[in-house]
């Protein structure tokens, strides 16, 4: 039997295209996103939602509904909200943030690129990003990361092998405003926290061409304090899994960001996704997941080695 095409009677009919999407799930869809970004900022300072509620003047109720996308914030509201986590309201709503607006800017660029152009384009901005953040560095090694990683431990030891400055920044900021930093937070709220440790910063670099810096976890909060961090020293994520994380910090003693909080592990793994990105921007990583401080050390002098440029010693 001979095939032939289907007459207009037996034609399959076209399928009606699919509706555009309502004004309602639009709004539904902005106001999960500015509470997506309100608990991914939160999470990266290392906040709880009481913390945020009582920084902002805002009800724990209310702050959980904005959170999860039930709630319709005011402007003032929110504003409060971006204030407490020392942002620009601006940076709470989805697609705005300056750097996401250079970002799509960069990107409808690029589309007007002929592709064989794109690898001289990528060479660069490579070499770009390079001059800009490689300038001044020197022989100052900063280590990052969260609490429990094995910051300290490993920047004492490294210190001490290359006769270098050992600089907790968090006791610089300790030393300049006179009290501890919870007490500080407590008193003056995270965003002068946040000045302090940038002012501290700032001093260290200008006083030490040579040095071994800690910071605390949540440097990353603060975009031109982290930058600064990363233009003027050799920077390294120290990391390890969120059960070693969670089992170095309690042996420490020191539970801050988790304390009267049943979720912790949940907090913790929260706080770690919403830096991971800004944590990866540093020139290298170690991991120290498993490893007796000794190999750990071994692995970071060879990272530093290479850094700078210099034999083991």
């Amino acid at each position: 039997m001979r095939l032939t095409e289907p007459t207009a009677k037996t034609k399959p009919a076209e399928k009606p295209a699919p509706a555009p999407p309502s004004e309602a799930a639009f709004a539904a869809a902005f106001l999960a996103a500015i509470g997506s970004e309100v608990r991914r900022n939160r999470a990266k300072r290392g906040m709880t939602r009481r913390q945020l509620a009582q920084a902002s003047a805002t009800s724990e109720r209310y702050l959980a509904q904005i959170e999860s996308g039930a709630g319709n914030p005011s402007v003032t509201v929110l504003r409060a909200i971006a204030q407490a986590l020392d942002l620009p309201a601006f940076a709470l709503l989805p697609e705005m943030g300056a750097r996401t607006a250079a970002r799509h800017a960069i990107l409808d660029l690029l589309t007007q690129v002929r592709d064989e152009e794109l690898p001289a384009l990528a060479e660069e901005l490579a070499a770009r990003a390079a001059r800009s953040g490689g300038a001044d560095r020197r022989r100052r090694i900063a280590l990052v990361g969260l609490r429990g990683a094995g910051k300290s431990t490993l920047g004492r030891m490294l210190a001490q092998h290359l006769a270098w400055p050992f600089i907790e920044l968090d006791r610089r900021v300790e030393e300049d405003y006179g009290a501890s930093i919870p007490d500080l937070i407590e008193m003056a709220g995270t965003a002068t926290f946040r000045r302090h440790e940038r002012s501290a910063l700032e001093r260290v670099i200008a006083q030490h061409e040579a040095a071994i810096i800690t910071t605390a976890g949540g440097i990353v909060a603060n975009p031109e304090t982290y930058a600064l961090l990363l233009r003027c020293t050799h920077t390294v994520w120290i990391k390890a899994r969120p059960d070693e994380h969670m089992s170095r910090v309690m042996a420490q003693g020191d539970f801050r960001p988790m304390a009267q909080n049943r979720a912790a592990m949940v907090d913790l793994v929260a706080i770690l996704e919403a830096r991971r990105a800004d944590y990866a921007r540093a020139e290298a990583e170690l991991d120290t997941s498993g490893d007796p401080v000794e190999q750990s050390f071994g692995k970071l002098l060879r990272v530093v080695t290479r850094l700078i440029g210099e034999r083991e010693s």
